[in-house]
């Protein structure tokens, strides 16, 4: 699957790592869009509609398990991976049980990132195409 079909939207309150990221993801050929909290990441994704949402779990204002129930409401909360740093366990089991597909923690290897996100593209699309045959 050819990273330029797929549109990644990370959500993360510190620039240089939506920066970093937006790099690294655009020169794996996926198109990027950025939102600095949870508020403008799901004004983003209900506009977008995006493959795979790239998301912080610590944000001021709505934190990361806010706006995954708040996408979710929206229809875009499958395809959530959130970043967290180590010792989150308790939120990444809330988040879990809120509907996040898949977790990374901080910091994290950009290969491995780039193959879990490649992973959730390639399922998502696979189940479209299972729906749509």
């Amino acid at each position: 699957m050819s990273g330029s079909q797929a549109t990644i939207l990370v959500i993360d309150d510190q620039p240089g790592i939506r920066r970093l990221l937006t790099e690294v993801l655009q020169d794996e050929g996926y198109s990027v869009m950025t939102a600095s909290n949870g508020y403008e990441g799901i004004q983003v994704a209900t506009d977008v509609k995006p493959n795979v949402i790239l998301m912080d779990m610590k944000m001021p204002g709505m934190d990361g398990i806010e706006t995954l129930k708040e996408l979710k409401r929206h229809g875009q909360g499958d395809q959530v991976i959130m970043m967290t740093a180590y010792g989150e366990l308790d939120m990444v089991n809330e988040a879990r049980e809120a509907g996040m597909r898949d977790y990374i923690t901080k910091p994290f290897d950009i290969m491995s990132l780039c193959r879990i996100i490649e992973e959730h593209i390639g399922s998502s699309f696979d189940e479209r195409r299972l729906l749509i045959g």
